[in-house]
């Protein structure tokens, strides 16, 4: 019925007019009002009844500014453009935090794209990596000495009371921030001294505060550089960063299908959402704090580059609330920690599980994205 509508008012417009200037001539539908207020007249202030005695001043809810063009001034007035701003505010997408002793770097920055440049910075200063988990956002360093690193760090491992003759070794950890789309990074190190082979066991609050606060402000430098000079990041890293370790589809005492995700709930959380988010359907709403997605799988998934035309609109190709709410096959994706791995599961509320076959072909979509 609305594309009947939207047809018959197109063809209509092309019948009856022979040019479009009643469209968007001066007199037309669509015309320039830019200039219309200069037309405004003004009208006599509000009075009070005489009979009141005392009442609020009233001032004026749009008053006409001064600097306006003057009302005798004939044909169209040129608004001038706006004046550039005398100081720009600081759009670093790194800054340095400090709570008491210690020190951490606030990226505006995902984890999984922050993790690419805090890697490159200890691999331009000489250090060797020994360890990388990237589903825990954590990488450590192996035992060196300050002669193995660049001349610069040496130089900085010696300002911070280091040894010559000492080896030390960094962990670096990646935590998403408290806001969406950010991350904070701490740095801790651990010494041992010339000739020992035992394991020193990092602690989590730093031992050499002026150590770790020498390597924190060495990483915020060179990340603000590479930020400034537009550096790329390594899209197979930010994929990997979050991409759990181990993921298998089975299921549980009840037969119902089950995707278990070895990864800690957070970094699962973020896969999951980015997997539904490359899925066919529609996420509706989120819920953090119940680990909960909820989705429509009778909807495409909106992406963001989609805008409809106006033709589309015109013919009524987006269908309406009712039909929408009509054909809508909602259901939630929920994510529960159960021992060392999460569990992601499919319901149609929280008292009735999806069948078994929608949950399995939900499970079995976030699984092929999940690698």
């Amino acid at each position: 019925m609305k594309r009947m509508a939207g047809l018959s008012a197109l063809a209509l417009i092309i019948s009856s007019t022979s040019g479009c200037g009643w469209i968007w001539g001066p007199e037309g539908y669509f015309r320039d009002r830019g200039s219309d207020y200069l037309e405004a007249k003004q009208t006599a202030p509000m009075q009070m009844p005489p009979d009141v005695q005392t009442a609020k001043r009233l001032d004026p809810l749009l008053p006409i500014p001064r600097n306006v063009a003057d009302d005798t001034v004939k044909g169209e007035y040129v608004v001038p453009r706006p004046q550039p701003l005398s100081s720009v505010a600081d759009a670093s997408a790194y800054s340095l935090q400090k709570s008491g002793d210690s020190r951490s770097i606030l990226a505006q920055n995902p984890p999984a794209q922050v993790w690419p440049v805090a890697v490159q910075f200890f691999q331009d200063n000489g250090f060797r990596l020994d360890e990388q988990r990237p589903q825990t956002g954590e990488f450590t360093t192996t035992w060196q000495h300050s002669d193995e690193l660049s001349a610069a760090m040496a130089k900085r491992l010696s300002a911070a009371g280091v040894a010559s003759d000492s080896e030390i070794r960094t962990r670096v950890r990646i935590e998403p921030g408290v806001q969406r789309n950010t991350s904070e990074v701490y740095v801790v190190t651990a010494e041992r001294p010339a000739g020992s082979t035992a394991d020193v066991a990092f602690t989590n609050r730093s031992v050499n505060t002026g150590l770790d606060a020498a390597l924190v402000d060495d990483m915020l430098a060179s990340m603000s550089r590479i930020s400034e000079k537009g550096g790329s990041v390594s899209m197979l890293a930010s994929r990997d960063f979050d991409t759990p370790s181990r993921v298998s589809l089975s299921v549980d005492g009840s037969g119902n299908p089950v995707l278990n995700v070895g990864s800690d709930l957070d970094r699962a959380w973020s896969s999951v959402g980015r997997a539904l988010e490359q899925g066919e359907w529609r996420v509706e709403d989120i819920n953090r704090s119940l680990g909960l997605y909820y989705i429509n799988l009778a909807e495409k998934a909106e992406k963001k580059d989609d805008k409809p035309g106006f033709f589309s609109g015109l013919f009524g190709s987006k269908p309406g609330k009712e039909e929408v709410e009509a054909r809508a096959q909602r259901y939630q994706v929920r994510l529960s920690k159960v021992g060392d791995s999460v569990q992601v599961t499919v319901e149609k509320n929280i008292n009735t599980v999806a069948p078994a076959d929608v949950a399995r072909k939900v499970l079995t979509v976030i699984q092929d994205n999940l690698g």
